[in-house]
């Protein structure tokens, strides 16, 4: 996640160093009392069309990779979801 990133949206999906797949997303909060995490939360359960106390950052709050928990979505809505970004 890219914190002061100009806008909030998803740019598209990517693979790290160990070829493990990630969604990469910019958010407009600053990187400060967790600001920008809570963006990233309502950003991605805006676009997975849920509430946004669904979504929750459960590692890597101030780091750049996150891990995030996802209530209420099946794990072949989230394939569906990440489907939709094409990887670089």
């Amino acid at each position: 996640m890219t914190p002061s990133g100009g806008a909030d949206r998803i740019d598209g999906r990517a693979v790290d160093a160990d070829g493990k797949p990630y969604l990469k997303a910019r958010v407009r909060a600053p990187p400060e009392d967790g600001k920008a995490n809570a963006a990233l939360e309502a950003l991605i359960a805006k676009a997975l069309g849920i509430a946004k106390g669904k979504v929750r950052v459960v590692r890597g709050q101030t780091a750049r990779m996150k891990a995030l928990e996802i209530d209420g979505v099946s794990e072949a809505d989230v394939a569906g979801f990440l489907e939709k970004f094409n990887a670089d």
